[in-house]
């Protein structure tokens, strides 16, 4: 059964179908020219048919032996922004690249800010946000193994664009250097400590905050990317948030098990989310109207996808906290939640509806 902020968002999508468009967007277009493109790699664009303006954007990274399609496919990116009305960009590796179509994540130059991939990858998004009047505080990444891996190259190269990040069965940024430095760390050898890794993350820009947050999806069983990778994303992650001596709250739900780091406020900076028993690929809900099992999309009846773009805001759920607002032009914003817990008051509840009602133009 559907939530009431779920049906809300409908009927508010179903509205704004019903309006006139002033002109129609390309669906799944290719986009071409986008920069200088140094990484020398290519683009797909997902644009619903009614974007509204000051939308939100998703860019997604597939994985290795994988095409933009298939993650596209798979991940259900494109069928839920079609339902609740933001773009995604897919960034295609190519094989003159990379013959397993890898991102580079373990290159130096096309690992560094202003070269290579991670440059390619920034104009694609500078290219979306022009042409479609994307809202530049609501823009997000995510991608899968080496797609993951290169997420956090750009969560750590440019860490002023994205407002979030969610790293799924991923590395952490700047520990290889080579192809044999990129297999070791796979297997989880020669992960440097908690210091280095931020350090290295440090170096990677001369941002001052505030900083995205990440989440990172890791199945106990990957025996491609060892788990160690994961917590060790985490462990790049904690200093810049102020959270390197803070202990996560951790619950269990059925398979998965998520610990979170948060602020005063409540607000989640990190979060890890372990899948029990899952091996190596994205985890999807087969069952959720949008993922589709695959190669690497592994149904474990936990959406990855839907996960990420409640916590980021881009499809509405009671189940979360608004984001505070943060410090003038890098500020983030997310949709309204609710806070954690039962809502009891029933003068409250009537008055949620009604504020969700007229936020979707549906009420006076």
């Amino acid at each position: 059964m559907r939530s009431m902020s779920d049906t809300l968002a409908r009927l508010a999508n179903f509205r704004a179908m019903n309006q006139p468009a002033e002109a129609p967007y390309p669906n799944g277009a290719d986009l071409h020219p986008f920069g200088s493109n140094p990484g020398m790699l290519q683009a797909k664009l997902h644009i619903p048919a009614h974007l509204p303006a000051q939308s939100g954007l998703v860019v997604a990274l597939h994985g290795c032996t994988q095409s933009a399609a298939a993650y596209e496919d798979g991940s259900g990116w494109s069928r839920l922004a079609d339902e609740y009305g933001f773009a995604v960009l897919y960034p295609q590796q190519t094989r003159q690249n990379n013959a397993n179509t890898c991102f580079n994540w373990f290159v130096p130059e096309d690992i560094r800010r202003g070269e290579g991939e991670a440059l390619s990858i920034r104009q694609m998004i500078d290219a979306t946000v022009e042409h479609y009047q994307i809202d530049p505080a609501r823009i997000y990444i995510t991608g899968l193994s080496a797609g993951g891996a290169m997420a956090n190259v750009m969560l750590a190269t440019y860490p002023e664009v994205f407002a979030g990040g969610a790293i799924l069965a991923g590395l952490p940024y700047g520990c290889a250097g080579r192809v044999p430095q990129a297999f070791d760390l796979m297997r989880g050898r020669g992960i440097p400590d908690a210091t280095q890794l931020q350090a290295r993350l440090r170096r990677a820009s001369d941002f001052a905050g505030p900083w995205p947050s990440i989440s990172v999806f890791h199945g106990t069983s990957d025996a491609t990317v060892a788990p160690v990778n994961g917590k060790s994303i985490i462990a790049q992650w904690q200093a810049v948030h102020g959270l390197d001596n803070a202990a996560g709250r951790t619950e269990t739900d059925d398979r998965h098990t998520r610990t979170t780091w948060q602020d005063a406020d409540g607000t989640v900076l990190l979060e890890y989310i372990e899948i029990e028993g899952m091996g190596h690929g994205a985890p999807i809900d087969g069952g959720d109207g949008y993922s589709r099992p695959a190669p690497y999309m592994l149904d474990v009846g936990f959406s990855s996808t839907l996960h990420a773009a409640r916590g980021w805001g881009l499809i509405p759920s009671f189940e979360k906290k608004t984001s505070k607002s943060k410090s003038a032009g890098v500020g983030r914003r997310s949709a309204p939640f609710i806070a954690n817990g039962p809502l009891t008051d029933a003068g409250g509840i009537q008055k949620i509806i009604e504020d969700a009602l007229r936020s979707a133009g549906l009420m006076k």
